[in-house]
């Protein structure tokens, strides 16, 4: 009779999985009380310009990691959702006259209806073709913003005006404006907390591990695959529509296919699939290129070496790695 070690048996697999999910939620509890009020306090500490430009570059991997860590789709032309977003943000802002809240609430409708046409058309194919098709979407949405006459060309849209939110609360205050993107990238990362532990997102992961068992369950997965693009769409809109309202730009950066590699990126060196992951790796990379920038192009370069080193070293990522070794330590 073969001895089969301390593997438990197989009637205890279900308490195993529900005390795993009991730590993971409490570990997540913890985890968000602890990152926010951090981030409460951190003006005290740091500028908050870099820490306004962090978080809306994390809220951007948060709505990267929905779509390619819960979804299993890989974009690289995401880029278009924030570039776009920014620009009708900034546009509104400046031209129509319309106030903070309008004019982020316009960037994100703009982003959500591009994500509508462009997840019709790229849902239709898997993997590799997915892939090469949000790219060629997105450099067609690249040239369009160079065209067009609103965007003002390679100028970009500049001079945005900040305004009062709701009428009352002046944002050219630097404290009223990083307390404002808080608030917005809170309810940006919460809300995507609640879509991955919402059945919707069980049903999402599960096609993201075995599409063709979710297809013989029933579940009509293109359908699926679509709505995750749409939010993930407008989730990454509002945080380029909040980003062109801080820095008071809207440019062809924003747009361009590197800022699509960018956010991979992000994604990949905090820890794909993982809550805190992308917040993680947004605050890395921007904080490389803020205190290297006078390393020049090299920036580019020691990002590579440490995008390579983290493939090889650490395959989680940062927060990947370190919910692996709690698991560990509490198994």
């Amino acid at each position: 009779m073969a001895i089969e070690g301390n593997r438990p048996p197989e009637d205890a697999a279900p308490i195993l999985a529900s005390r795993d999910e009991a730590w993971e939620a409490r570990y997540q509890r913890i985890g968000s009380i602890v990152l926010f009020a951090v981030l409460l306090v951190l003006p005290a500490a740091v500028y908050p310009v870099f820490l306004m430009k962090a978080l809306c570059f994390a809220l951007f991997a948060c709505a990267f990691n929905l779509l390619i860590g819960y979804g299993g789709l890989l974009s690289f032309g995401h880029a278009m959702f924030l570039g776009m977003a920014g620009y009708l943000s900034a546009y509104g802002a400046k031209a129509w006259g319309l106030t903070p809240e309008l004019a982020i609430a316009c960037g994100t409708a703009a982003a959500t209806l591009l994500g509508v046409v462009a997840g019709m058309i790229a849902i239709r194919r898997q993997g590799i073709y997915f892939a090469m098709i949000t790219l060629a979407l997105a450099q067609m949405v690249y040239f369009f913003c160079v065209q067009a006459p609103f965007t003002g060309g390679e100028d970009g849209i500049q001079a945005v005006p900040r305004g009062n939110l709701f009428g009352v609360l002046p944002l050219s205050n630097p404290l009223a404006m990083y307390y404002t993107v808080l608030a917005i990238f809170a309810g940006g990362f919460f809300l995507i907390h609640r879509i991955v532990h919402s059945p919707f997102g069980q049903v999402l992961k599960a096609i993201r591990d075995n599409e063709p068992r979710a297809i013989s369950l029933g579940y009509r997965t293109e359908r699926y695959k679509l709505a995750a693009f749409v939010m993930s769409a407008a989730l990454a809109g509002l945080a380029g529509a909040t980003k062109a309202i801080v820095f008071q730009l809207a440019s062809l950066t924003d747009v361009h296919w590197g800022m699509s590699g960018e956010v991979v990126l992000m994604t990949l060196v905090g820890g794909l699939g993982t809550v805190f992951g992308p917040v993680a790796g947004a605050f890395v990379l921007v904080a490389m290129e803020s205190y290297l920038a006078q390393l020049g192009a090299w920036v580019t370069i020691v990002q590579g070496i440490i995008f390579v080193v983290c493939v090889l070293a650490f395959r989680r990522g940062i927060v990947g790695e370190l919910e692996a070794w709690l698991r560990r330590r509490k198994g």
